[in-house]
């Protein structure tokens, strides 16, 4: 034992040797101490799912992420940003690391048919009463992250430095993480010097961890338009300035701005997920809403998009003799995901050393987004890894089939849990000690 590093001293003492999500290149057959703690984490993972809570809703699930934190000797903060948690462990002189999870759910009806499927409903922002599912896994996440807070409160003689855990709420919308920064993340609490987290891939392997350096996840802006006519009878168009056509030239001109506009070599996407407008065959109306979602990598060319947007709005509007000019408003937006490049080969190095480099592969990115984004472009090195979750027998049929599996946000979409949540544990607290200082 005397000639193994420090981290493989550490993890001996605080990982597992379970079967069902044996760390393949572990360091030592007695791994006792995630064992011994995963019945609790089981148990909290249950809990979590059955009980999912909706954006800017999640006050009983920041309790019981705080309570737990409390207990292990944190320095715990509750309504930071709403309902955000914020858990300082301090433990000398070293490196201050931040973990983070998301805290909130979907409105989706759960049709797993698990025996603890959430049947769970909530009020949403309009009153309608909607069922809620941890459709996106941030069950797994929180699950993953108090193991890991457990596990490195319980080893402070091998680490030195400042542990900030930051349970976060409203990532669906987008809005959490800005939010908790607007409240003094960085100047109430330890600024960290390296930010980190984990999230679910519904396509990879449980008991991997997939990774990308550089751009990963994209910018992401939801842009509502509306294009104003005259309305009239459809039998006499000629008496109108029609918001129908006028909203179709209009679709069709905006995907120019990606065919003809931008650099090929730059991904972009212009979706209109949503046209409104009309009441009978033979109305025309007065009007037409647009609702598009918009996706990049780099700020140059989120700032070409949104612009094109409303230049092409405005100048098909005047091609149709529109009696004014259209409204364009950016509803919703999140900033790319972008993982520091030397700090993902860090990570990466550290968590293969663990987990064997058969278990760890480099993904491509995806045009999905996260606000675990702010914490970065707020001035900390940062990195996310995906978890993944698919049982590894029925992840090896479906593509050997051809088969798509249940994607994020899917009714049906559901972890590997034992398998998920250890190598969940696992690679977190692996990235943890990686960064902390040593004693």
């Amino acid at each position: 034992m005397k000639s193994l590093p420090l981290l493989a001293l550490v993890l001996a003492a605080i990982v597992w040797p379970a079967a069902p999500a044996r760390a393949a290149k572990a360091p030592s057959p007695a791994l006792e101490g995630l064992d011994a703690l995963y019945p609790e984490l089981d148990a909290l993972y249950k809990d979590l799912h059955q009980n999912p809570e909706l954006s800017h809703q999640e006050e009983k699930t920041a309790a019981k992420l705080a309570e737990r934190l409390r207990a292990l000797g944190f320095e715990v903060t509750p309504k930071v940003g709403g309902h955000g948690v914020v858990a300082v462990l301090r433990n000398g002189k070293g490196p201050t690391v931040l973990l983070r999870t998301d805290m909130d759910a979907l409105p989706v009806e759960e049709k797993t048919g698990l025996p603890y499927a959430s049947k769970a409903m909530a009020k949403d922002d309009t009153g309608q009463s909607v069922p809620v599912m941890h459709a996106c896994g941030h069950d797994v996440h929180m699950t993953a992250w108090v193991g890991t807070a457990t596990l490195l409160a319980r080893a402070k003689d091998r680490w030195r430095g400042t542990l900030v855990m930051v349970g976060q709420p409203a990532e669906e919308r987008g809005s959490g993480a800005r939010g908790m920064l607007a409240d003094g993340l960085y100047k109430r609490f330890p600024k960290p010097d390296f930010a980190v987290a984990l999230h679910n891939s519904a396509s990879a392997a449980a008991g991997s961890i997939e990774y990308v350096a550089g751009y990963a996840l994209a910018n992401v802006d939801s842009v509502d338009i509306t294009l104003h006519g005259k309305g009239g009878h459809g039998a006499y168009p000629h008496t109108t300035v029609d918001p129908i056509v006028l909203a179709a030239r209009t679709i069709l001109s905006l995907q120019t701005l990606v065919s003809r506009e931008k650099h090929p070599l730059e991904p972009a996407v212009v979706t209109v997920g949503s046209i409104h407008g009309g009441t009978k065959h033979n109305i025309i109306p007065d009007e037409v809403k647009l609702q598009l979602t918009v996706r990049s990598y780099k700020p140059e060319v989120r700032k070409q998009l949104l612009a094109g947007i409303e230049r092409v709005a405005n100048a098909e509007a005047a091609a149709a003799n529109a009696p004014r000019k259209p409204e364009v408003s950016v509803t919703e937006g999140t900033p790319a995901t972008y993982n520091d490049p030397e700090l993902t080969k860090r990570l990466v190095g550290a968590i293969t050393r663990v987990l064997g480099k058969e278990n760890l592969r480099e993904a491509t990115p995806v045009m999905g987004g996260e606000d675990f984004s702010e914490y970065g472009l707020a001035g900390v090195p940062a990195v996310m890894l995906w978890l993944g979750t698919v049982e590894p027998k029925r992840h090896a049929e479906a593509k050997a089939a051809g088969e798509t599996l249940p994607s994020l946000h899917s009714p049906l979409f559901y972890p590997d849990r034992e398998r998920t949540l250890r190598t969940g544990v696992t690679s977190l607290t692996t990235a943890a000690l990686e960064l902390l200082g040593k004693p």
